[in-house]
Order: structure tokens, then sequence, then C-alpha cells
């Protein structure tokens, strides 16, 4: 495949990824309670205060619409791969129990954790609608 043919499936993957996210980031704003439960029982911080789960939905907006609109790749598509990688990690202990309860739905993390790896080393790529200058000007 040359480079011309990724341009598609490389958007694609990053217009779905960023839904993904985003369905995260608003969940921070919806019901922020369950963001302060989830990072009790995962990243072991008791006491996360509502206002900090607004915050940290409000971040993590912010990145993925960097993400979404191709803006400072190495960063947002960095960050994001990074932060997956870490809370994906949190959740070993239902990684190695798939059939414990819905423990299986944690599974969807690897092939996420998978597509960000994968569009974080081919960014340079990723170019259709994006809002990159420094790609662009080279185009």
């Amino acid at each position: 495949m040359n480079q011309s043919n990724l341009k598609l499936p490389l958007f694609i993957l990053r217009a779905t990824i960023a839904i993904f996210f985003l369905v995260w980031g608003f969940e921070k704003f919806v019901d922020p309670e369950t963001t302060v439960a989830i990072w009790k029982s995962f990243y072991m911080i008791d006491n996360l205060p509502v206002a900090a789960a607004y915050s940290i939905g409000a971040l993590q907006i912010a990145v993925v619409a960097c993400f979404f609109f191709g803006i400072l790749k190495f960063w947002s598509y960095g960050f994001l791969m990074v932060i997956h990688a870490l809370s994906t990690l949190s959740t070993y202990e239902q990684l190695l129990s798939p059939y414990e309860g819905n423990h299986h739905l944690f599974v969807a993390a690897i092939p996420a954790l998978g597509a960000l790896i994968a569009l974080f080393l081919l960014r340079d790529e990723d170019t259709l609608f994006t809002l990159s200058r420094r790609r662009r000007s080279l185009n």
C-alpha cells in the first residue's frame, strides 16, 4: 500500500479513536461521581474532588480535539497512547480474569491501545483532514 492509500484508513482510525475517548471525556461532566469511583478503584486515589473530574474531563476533551484535528501529533497522539496504556495496565486484574463478571469488557482496551500505537507510529503519514501546519507545508 503506498502512502496516499494510507490517508483514508488512518483518518478512519483517528476519527473512531477520538469518538472512543470523547465518550470517556464527556462522562466526567455527565457523571463525575463515576470518575471519582474509577480513580479510587483503579488508581488508588481516595477522595478525588468532583471539580478534579471536571478538570480531567476538560483536559481529555482538549487533547482529543488536538488528536482529531492532527494538531501537535507527537504530543496529542503520544499523550493519549501513554495515558491509555497506563489505564489499561491498571486493569490487569480484570484482564487476567476476563470471564469473571463483566471483565471481558476490559479486553476492548487492548485493541484500542494497539490502534493508538499504530497511529502514533504512522502519525507523519496521517494527513487527511488535519490542521497540522508542518505536514501541510511539505505537501
